[in-house]
């Protein structure tokens, strides 16, 4: 069993920090576990780890793709075990770095994924003329416990459920009590964490320097590309914000604040899921010495 170091914890804690000390000690390669870093020309908005950031440690799993394409959990899951298989036979350490609990989760445990033979698009248009309400109910009639797991305006995976139910004769609910959760590499998980109010103040500190770096220039020359708030990677926080600024409908202080705001709700939401979801060994960051917490995680990993 592949042994795998998995850092994680909302942002703006210290993860990318974090990943390179460990892997500076440890001999090991960085797999990004961040869903938006995939896309190239996203680099401000997504906090992404920079060339001087990275201090000659190898990082896969960033800019690999045009933010024109999508990257499914299933994607992410095929891309990053063959990448763990791959540095662990040059000798090294696989650790995952990243925020994006359900990918790295998909990755690290016994997910399976149902195959379907017609295009998701074939969907799209044969439920087109059905309402969100309409779709959401007649999940409800068909898979009632998966309907109880999505927000009815979630429309593309009340879709995907029924889909799923339709090729396959199988409820989704189904297929995933089916999955035991078993992880299938031998993982520690650094779990990073701070006082919310610190870490709150950290997040709206990154944004005011994601404003000063020139975050609205990048996101208005994606904006000139074509991308706009359909596309996967315009979903990100950061990027959607400002489709309503481009709209008309809010000002550019308006767009950096909801950035915060919906920086902050996700950070919540990260540490509720990390601790509902992992085994995970806590270390509270120490701000005034860096080295000292990293001391402690490797004194447990090597322990």
């Amino acid at each position: 069993m592949n042994k795998v170091i998995v850092v994680i914890g909302p942002t703006s804690v210290g993860k990318s920090k974090m990943g390179v000390e460990l892997a500076k000690a440890l001999n090991g390669e960085i797999i990004s576990g961040d869903s938006m870093q995939i896309y190239q020309g996203m680099d401000i908005g997504t906090a992404k780890v920079t060339s001087e950031e990275m201090e000659n440690v190898i990082h896969h799993c960033i800019d690999i793709l045009s933010p024109k394409q999508s990257y499914s959990v299933k994607d992410f899951q095929e891309t990053v075990r063959k990448q763990i298989d791959e540095i662990t036979s040059r000798g090294k350490l696989p650790i995952i770095v990243g925020g994006t609990g359900l990918y790295i989760k998909a990755a690290l445990y016994d997910y399976e994924f149902s195959e379907t033979k017609d295009d998701h698009e074939t969907y799209k248009e044969k439920y087109k003329d059905y309402d969100n309400q309409q779709l959401y109910d007649y999940l409800k009639s068909i898979d009632e416990k998966s309907a109880l797991t999505l927000h009815p305006h979630n429309r593309q995976r009340v879709l995907r459920a029924i889909e799923i139910y339709e090729q396959t004769g199988q409820r989704k609910s189904e297929i995933i009590e089916a999955q035991q959760h078993v992880c299938l590499y031998d993982a520690y998980f650094v779990g990073l964490t701070l006082e919310r109010e610190v870490l709150y103040q950290r997040i709206n500190h990154r944004v005011d320097v994601m404003r000063d770096l020139g975050l609205e220039k990048e996101v208005t020359d994606l904006y000139h590309q074509g991308l706009n708030r359909t596309y996967q990677s315009m979903k990100a926080i950061g990027y959607k914000e400002w489709f309503d600024y481009f709209d008309g409908l809010i000002s550019k202080e308006n767009v950096y604040e909801n950035i915060k705001k919906h920086s902050r709700q996700y950070a919540k939401r990260q540490y509720t899921w990390f601790k509902n979801q992992f085994d995970v060994h806590w270390y509270h960051v120490n701000l005034n010495d860096f080295q000292s917490t990293v001391h402690d995680v490797l004194r447990d990993i090597l322990a």
